[in-house]
């Protein structure tokens, strides 16, 4: 961010020669501050209503205790999504009030910057295995202002697990369904509930599994409609998608 641009457009909107409207659109498209080896967007939470997500996994120990304290020095929420115990312990170093959620891999700063969203989200996995990418969804939702609700191990080996649950189910904004092996859940929740539903694959299963390839295949494949699909273990995906979804829907009454 460029201060003398921003105390400028401030100057413009005090006297009138800016509309409120029209700074809101200059402050949209700010420049990034560059540090080298990444473009920090300050202003992403002004775009997409989040502010930017830092993804651990190929980046340096270094690069992301830079990126963390960075984005925590300018108030906004932090989050950063497959994070390890050795990150996590150097962020820690920089910023003392990071919080890890370590069977979910993130490291969140600022919690609670975000409004609370009406309604709530349901969680759902197929088997106890699949909770890390779960938590990895709920706790992104959680971050970004939503309810969450969690409903684990309910996958279709036991399906009476599941129906004894469909109050919750049909009371729910959006599912998120998180399974591995064959992937039948997201399929079987879709066809019960008149919400959308967040399907996930996880690399959860045995070798013909293809390590999340035959999950997200049948999932692709699902013939019950309302089913959307995110990557392999993508579980901010799905967390992210559906708190825009449920950010949409208006509170049961």
């Amino acid at each position: 961010m460029n201060p003398e641009r921003v105390r400028q457009l401030l100057s413009d909107v005090q006297s009138g020669r800016v509309e409120i409207e029209e700074a809101l659109t200059r402050l949209k498209l700010l420049p990034y501050e560059d540090i080298g080896f990444a473009k920090l967007d300050h202003h992403r939470w002004l775009r997409r209503g989040f502010p930017e997500v830092i993804l651990c996994r190929g980046k340096t120990v270094g690069q992301v205790v830079d990126i963390v304290g960075r984005l925590s020095a300018a108030g906004t929420t932090v989050l950063a999504t497959k994070a390890s115990p050795e990150v996590f312990a150097a962020v820690k170093q920089v910023v003392p009030g990071a919080r890890f959620c370590e069977l979910a891999g993130l490291i969140l700063v600022n919690e609670g910057a975000t409004p609370r969203r009406p309604g709530f989200i349901l969680v759902v996995t197929a088997g106890t295995a699949d909770i890390p990418v779960a938590e990895e969804a709920a706790v992104t939702a959680e971050i970004m202002g939503n309810r969450v609700e969690r409903l684990y191990d309910v996958g279709v080996a036991g399906l009476h697990r599941l129906l004894d649950h469909n109050r919750l189910l049909l009371e729910a904004n959006v599912v998120v369904a998180v399974a591995g092996m064959e992937g039948a859940l997201a399929s079987v929740i879709s066809g019960m509930v008149d919400r959308p539903v967040v399907a996930v694959p996880t690399s959860v299963g045995y070798g013909a599994s293809f390590e999340g390839l035959a999950a997200l295949l049948a999932m692709l494949n699902s013939c019950a409609p309302g089913v959307a699909v995110v990557n392999i273990d993508n579980g901010f995906g799905a967390g992210y998608l559906a708190s825009l979804v449920n950010c949409q829907t208006r509170e049961k009454q």
